[in-house]
């Protein structure tokens, strides 16, 4: 009989300690995803959002820079997304990345905006498990009419 309470103790309490573990609340990465019709290098008024884009989260070792964690995602019809990432990246270099744009016109990764560093840890003082990228986007091969007068809103006039 003392067996049997041993050998039940021994397959039981591992299996009590992994399930009484408190499940952590993932952390929930959200961004944007443009096209710079003007190519501005950021975004304008006349800056559209891209539905369908393809962005890929990439956690990499900060010693090897080995990858170790990607997942994917799609934008909305806002060029919004939205990834859920349930596993604490303390000890890596996360980026958000540009995979692909849907749109032919509008699908050559702007130069410098096509990352975007995302922390993912809760040990940095961060008291919210949302995570905002910073948007990222695609360029146009040429700009759209209209765009010299965009660009004079964010000249500096001096009088």
């Amino acid at each position: 009989m003392a067996r049997l309470v041993i050998l039940f103790a021994l397959i039981m309490l591992p299996a009590l300690a992994v399930a009484s573990r408190p499940v952590r609340t993932p952390f929930v990465v959200r961004g944007k995803v443009f096209c710079d019709t003007c190519l501005a290098g950021f975004e304008t008024s006349a800056t559209t959002y891209i539905p369908g884009a393809k962005v890929r989260i990439e956690c990499k070792d900060r010693n090897s820079m080995e990858v170790r964690y990607t997942h994917e995602a799609t934008t909305d019809s806002t060029g919004s997304y939205t990834l859920l990432v349930s596993e604490d990246h303390g000890d890596e270099l996360c980026d958000a990345v540009l995979v692909s744009s849907p749109q032919e016109k509008c699908s050559s990764v702007a130069e410098g905006r096509d990352r975007a560093r995302v922390i993912l840890t809760r040990y940095n003082g961060i008291a919210s498990n949302d995570r905002y990228v910073n948007a990222m986007g695609f360029a146009i091969d040429e700009p759209m009419s209209g765009c010299n007068q965009v660009m004079s809103q964010y000249q500096d006039i001096e009088d």
